[in-house]
């Protein structure tokens, strides 16, 4: 007598350790999506979410504090490298989702990608600090003394992410990477018919041994009382239904205790074909493709699905034939483990149930099948033969066709799954205001397409759809090879959409970690301000080298002959004058080419409101102001790599006079370099006190003092 295998529970990870509920828990099945086979069962019954809520606010938050943006920016870009080397074995766990290789690749190597993408961002366009500076300066004072700006800290709680089943890898990674970026420990809440791959992405992240403490806990089975303990300092990004996302929302402590909640739910996306798009150009094959692609990549289980396929009405068959025929030529369905298979099974049986019901309530509102069929189909099995497997939740692509454009189901009802619906417009004389129309009655979405290779279509297209949607793909003949595609978020920009769409946002590279923090109008002295951003303030105290005459200390030494290990904020240089001749400025002019008339010209120059006469070019005047500055013998300065936010303000006639202030404002080390960026406030002054031009010079300067040394 054999015994059959016992089945495991999938773990969480609570507190810096793994954890599993005792004997005799109530469990909930996890089955192999293609199979209907046993994999694991699920539960989180007696977890202590309070303790694992507390754990993040101390230990993680404690933990994550200790490195700056830098630092763990540093830390995603080993993470990602790290789970780049155990891809396979994700692949393999991931085929028992239902998910091809293509799809197991959008879900993974798109996630670790994520990773990527938030360490470079991270390090290019973040200060080496845990204070982030909003904008410009308010002066709040006449003499300059009380000021006013905006700064951004992390919130002081954790980030609790509840994830859909359709992306356990991509969905956990692309709100944990903005979230620990911004110094803020996470808690994932899997769904449960695909948990058991996040946990396995998630134990590898924890085997990686980089992580901090704290910094990443995971939940493996129900959280229903997860918001009973969070409260205003935490917050919730929720993926999933829009029944779901609207009961969290009413919770106490949402509504009442500040719980900040962000959501991304269910959404009609449309693809949009201009008039032009006719069969036979570029546009009309990439419309097809894109449209086949959305209804097959993860059996259509994806938020930015295309549900309906918006088209001219003369051109709505030719549509529904190309679709088919590529279904047909292209779309082989079956268990992904099987050679040739390009489409794999839906997540689960009930979901399976769920995706016909909803199909069966669209044809009997007025859709008409016009591909596929609600039959159990027979499939590619993992053996390479082809049968019906009934414990597998396959369906064939199902596309509708609709003679009532404007039926409520086609514009309120998501099959989420392989399914797609084709409803036609008029236009007339190139107008595509129906189509806008018929865009908006999503009411909300995440993603839209316009497909046209004509620039007043697009523009009409996307000025009318803009406001409900939160991302529009603009696809023609230029960009069909390069595009990401109509359901593919990318790190760089937003993902998330009004109304329907949950009304949330995420990803968009910076704003997303700014999601997680805080941002605080702050009020003080330049010198206190100073202190508190680590940016110099105009105004705050200097310590100048240079000319004694423009409040140089005696024997200070020049900034330019300081390593960052010396160099600090409010070290100076002011220079002593130079004056500008007419002759300076002709030979500039001569020499560069710029003869503006404001320069050679004095009868010209003159009857411009804005100029006293010929004055010199600014850049003349900025090149001079290099000369006034720079310290030339070899020292730890080693490039200047640019200007920033350059702005002239008196124009400089001849006869009059310039000198220069410089005064180190920022300096951020680089964390993997031997030498870091010094950020300098320059302005220039005439010989009255008057500024001519203000702007930042930007250098490379080594940490320590050594190749010159």
């Amino acid at each position: 007598m054999t015994t059959a295998p016992s089945i495991e529970i999938v773990p969480s990870y609570i507190r810096d350790a793994w954890w599993t509920p005792a004997d005799g828990a109530t469990t909930t099945d996890a089955r192999d999506a293609s199979t209907g086979e046993l994999l694991a069962r699920v539960s989180a019954e007696g977890l202590d979410l309070g303790a694992a809520v507390e754990h993040a606010r101390t230990v993680g938050q404690a933990e994550l504090g200790k490195l700056t943006i830098h630092g763990r920016a540093l830390k995603l870009r080993e993470l990602a490298a790290y789970l780049n080397g155990r891809r396979e074995e994700l692949y393999a766990i991931s085929a028992r989702t239902g998910a091809t290789k293509i799809d197991s690749m959008v879900d993974i190597d798109g996630g670790i990608g994520v990773l990527f993408t938030f360490s470079s961002k991270g390090r290019r366009e973040l200060p080496n600090s845990n204070v982030i500076v909003d904008g410009p300066v308010e002066v709040l004072s006449k003499d300059g003394s009380f000021i006013g700006e905006h700064i951004y800290t992390r919130i002081p709680g954790v980030a609790a992410q509840i994830n859909a089943f359709n992306f356990p890898v991509w969905g956990m990674l692309e709100k944990f990477a903005p979230a620990f970026l911004a110094g803020v420990p996470t808690l994932v809440k899997p769904a449960t018919p695909s948990g058991y791959l996040a946990e396995a992405a998630a134990r590898a992240m924890v085997e990686s041994g980089i992580l901090p403490a704290g910094s990443l806990q995971l939940i493996s089975g129900s959280a229903r009382t997860l918001l009973d303990v969070l409260d205003y300092r935490d917050m919730v990004s929720f993926t999933g239904s829009a029944s779901t996302a609207n009961s969290l929302k009413s919770h106490p402590n949402v509504v009442l205790g500040g719980v900040r909640f962000t959501s991304e739910t269910d959404s009609l996306n449309a693809a949009i074909l201009g008039p032009d798009a006719v069969p036979g150009t570029p546009e009309f094959e990439a419309f097809i493709k894109s449209v086949v692609t959305e209804m097959t990549v993860k059996a259509g289980q994806k938020c930015t699905s295309i549900r309906r396929t918006i088209v001219p009405n003369g051109l709505k068959q030719a549509v529904v034939d190309a679709i088919g025929a590529r279904i047909g030529e292209r779309v082989v369905v079956g268990d992904p483990r099987a050679e040739g298979v390009t489409m794999g099974a839906l997540a689960s049986l009930e979901q399976l149930a769920d995706v016909r019901a909803a199909v069966e309530t669209m044809l009997a509102a007025g859709g008409e099948l016009a591909y596929g069929t609600l039959d159990a189909p027979a499939v590619t099995r993992a053996d390479g033969s082809v049968a019906a497997v009934v414990d597998g939740a396959f369906m064939t692509p199902v596309l509708l066709s609709w003679a009532n454009a404007e039926a409520p189901e086609v514009h309120a009802l998501e099959a989420f799954g392989p399914v797609s619906s084709v409803i036609g417009y008029d236009t007339h004389d190139g107008d595509v205001s129906e189509a806008v129309r018929l865009a908006a009655l999503g009411a909300g979405s995440l993603v839209a397409t316009v497909c046209t290779n004509d620039p007043a279509t697009a523009q009409a297209l996307v000025a009318g759809i803009a406001a409900h949607h939160g991302r529009v793909l603009v696809l023609n003949r230029e960009d069909a090879r390069t595009s990401t595609g109509h359901g593919s978020p990318v790190p760089h920009l937003v993902h998330g959409g009004p109304g329907r769409a949950g009304g949330g946002e995420e990803l968009g590279g910076i704003r997303s970690v700014l999601h997680h923090m805080q941002r605080t109008a702050i009020q003080g002295s330049p010198n206190m301000l100073t202190a508190i951003t680590g940016v110099w303030h105009s105004g705050a105290d200097r310590v100048a080298a240079g000319s004694v005459e423009f409040g140089a200390v005696p024997g200070a030494v020049h900034p330019f002959r300081k390593s960052l290990a010396e160099l600090r904020i409010g070290d100076a240089f002011a220079s002593g004058l130079r004056r500008v001749t007419l002759e300076d400025i002709t030979a500039f002019a001569n020499s560069t080419g710029d003869t503006f008339y404001a320069h050679t010209d004095a009868m010209a120059a003159e009857r411009n409101p804005f100029f006293p006469g010929i004055v010199a070019h600014g850049y003349l005047l900025v090149s001079w102001a290099a000369g006034l500055f720079v310290e030339p013998a070899p020292g730890p300065v080693l490039a200047n790599y640019g200007l920033e936010s350059l702005r002239f303000i008196t124009p400089v006639a001849a006869g009059d006079s310039i000198r220069v202030t410089l005064t180190a404002k920022k300096i951020t080390p680089r964390v993997t370099d031997e030498y870091g960026e010094v950020c300098w406030d320059a302005i220039l002054h005439n010989q009255v006190g008057d500024i001519v031009a203000t702007y930042d010079v930007l250098t490379l300067v080594e940490k320590e003092n050594t190749l010159y040394a």
